[in-house]
Parts: C-alpha cells; structure tokens; sequence
C-alpha cells in the first residue's frame, strides 16, 4: 500500500506550512489537493499577504495617536489626527487606515487617512452624513462603516470606503438603527454588534463583502454597548463593553466558518468605549472607560492560539471613544 507524506517528507511530526503569509515557508514537494487544503485552512504562504507589525490607536476626546508595535510591545507616537475628536471609528488595509473623526466640537463627516509606511496623516473621502459613535471593519480592498448617531438619532446606514480609489459610497444598511458597536471581520465577512438599537442590544449583522449583504449573525452572550473587537482569519474577540451601565470584563469568541459565539477569556478589569487591533497572533485591548467611571491607560494583550489573556504596555494618555486599525491584512485576504 503507498503512502502520500505531506511535503513528501517522511518524519515523525506531520509538516505544516507556515503560512499564510508570504515570508512563510511549505518545506518540501506538495500535490495540488494538499496546497488547497491549507489554503482553506489559511496556513499556506500567499505572495502579497503579510502579516501585521503595529496597530494605529487613535486614543480619543483628543487628536493623539499612539503606535503599538505588536512583537515588542513598544508605543511610540503616532502621527496626530487633524482634529480632537471621539466617538470614532476605522478600517484599513495592508497600506492606509481610515479613522472616522466623530464628534469634535460637533458631529462631522470627516475622516482622516493614515499612511502607514510614512506615519503620515491626510484628509480622506468624507462620510455621507455627520455622525458619530460608529463602528468599521473590511477586508484589504474595502472597508464598511456604520455610521452610529446622527442629529437624527441612531442609524441603519452605513457607507463603502474603496482604498485604492478612496472613495466613498452607500452601503447596505444595518437590519435596524444603532450607534456604540464594535465590529470584526476576515477576508470575506465582518460582524457588526449594533450596541444600542435603540437600547443596549445582542444584535449582530454579518456583513458578506462579496455581494453586500446583510445577514443575522449569532448573537453575543449578553445585551451591551460600547464594545471593542479584533481577530485573525478564523475568529473575531469581542469586548462587550457595558452591561447593564456598567463597564464588564466580558469576552465573546466568534468563529467565522460557522457563525456561532462563545465565551472568551475575560479582560483584566471592566471597561467600554475602548478600541482594539491585532495581528495573526494578537488581539490589543485598549480600555476606554473602567469600571471605576473614568477613562484609563490600561491596555490588554489576547494572545489568540491560548486564548489567554495579559496586561499589554499602557496608552500614552487616557483613552476613551477613540478607535485603532492595524497595518497587516491577516485576516482580509
């Protein structure tokens, strides 16, 4: 009877690709089948996929920004947005993040373009209403933005940012009118807690980038608002937020490939309004609001693989409705 190795490498320990990022290797000869199958499992090397090396935390209630490098843990200064603002939102890709400013002295349609590989910050395409309290996610070609509370209250609508062109267009809606969610995706989804819709709320949308539509995504744990989220390719970590007005340490795990939510590990004290982003490896929690009524400094690190949770290096100032995006594009092939 033959056998097939993978690789055709004979050892002892199966070998798996260290993918999908393209300074990853797949050592030894593979058939066609096998390099399909750790594609769908997003382990094989992709050219042009590249995994995130620092996220972009826009602190809030001021212009600051501040640069978390992921394998160090090291925040230097980012460069500033082109207003003090909070209640805002972003997306990006591999290039460019987009922070929708929210509210300055009052709402606003502005966003702001973050160029990674320079550190610079430029005017972006405008949202299609001034609003604020809104929540974003995307895959490397677009990003998808609720707009959260407008001065006609809290909204379905979202817009389309296109990067390459940078552009923005309409969006399909959100199932029903909310501000104060948190958003995650991957490559071909993202997950929308609508927060208040028009109270605190289990609601989430899956939001399919292929053919714009919106559909019902499993619910979370607990009615909430103000929350935070990032994942990798294969599930998204929610920060719930506030539950029952009150800042919470609890966590949801939402696995793409089945649509369904489950406990995770929680965070080290309560918080809401944070932010957060990651890489393939990490999630970075910025708090926002604790359970002691006042904004922190205080940042955890969810280490994915473990589902573990650890205190991550602090903000530079206290954070509260700013909003974060990442420089990699490990989970939006």
């Amino acid at each position: 009877m033959s056998r097939t190795y993978q690789g055709s490498l004979i050892t002892k320990t199966p070998v798996v690709p260290a993918g999908p990022f393209q300074c990853g290797a797949a050592s030894g000869v593979w058939t066609i089948d096998q390099m399909v199958g750790w594609q769908k499992a997003g382990l094989w090397p992709t050219a042009g996929v590249s995994d995130g090396t620092f996220g972009i935390f826009s602190i809030g209630c001021s212009s600051v920004r501040d640069k978390y490098t992921y394998s160090t843990c090291v925040v230097t200064t980012g460069a500033s947005a082109s207003a003090a603002s909070q209640g805002q939102s972003a997306a990006g890709n591999t290039s460019v993040g987009i922070f929708a400013l929210g509210t300055t002295t009052c709402f606003v349609t502005t966003r702001n373009k973050y160029t990674y590989s320079s550190n610079t910050n430029g005017s972006a395409a405008c949202a299609s209403a001034a609003s604020y309290l809104g929540s974003a996610t995307g895959n490397s070609t677009i990003g998808i933005f609720s707009l959260g509370y407008t001065s006609g209250g809290q909204q379905v609508t979202r817009n389309k940012y296109t990067y390459s062109a940078c552009t923005s267009g309409s969006a399909t809606s959100a199932t029903i009118a909310s501000y104060k969610g948190s958003a995650a995706g991957n490559s071909t989804i993202g997950i929308f807690a609508l927060g208040n819709a028009p109270f605190q709320s289990t609601t989430r949308n899956k939001y399919t980038y292929s053919g714009c539509v919106v559909s019902t995504g499993a619910v979370a744990s607990n009615a909430s608002y103000q929350g935070a989220a990032a994942g990798n390719s294969t599930f998204g970590i929610f920060a719930l937020g506030i539950i029952c007005g009150v800042p919470s340490t609890t966590r949801n795990k939402y696995t793409y490939s089945s649509d369904t939510s489950s406990s995770a590990t929680a965070s080290t004290g309560g918080s809401g309004g944070g932010s957060a982003a990651g890489n393939s490896t990490k999630g970075i929690f910025a708090f926002g609001l604790t359970g002691a009524g006042s904004p922190s400094t205080t940042r955890n690190q969810y280490t994915y693989a473990s589902c573990t949770n650890a205190t991550a290096t602090a903000a530079s100032s206290t954070n509260y409705q700013g909003a974060a995006t990442s420089n990699g594009n490990y989970g939006v092939i």
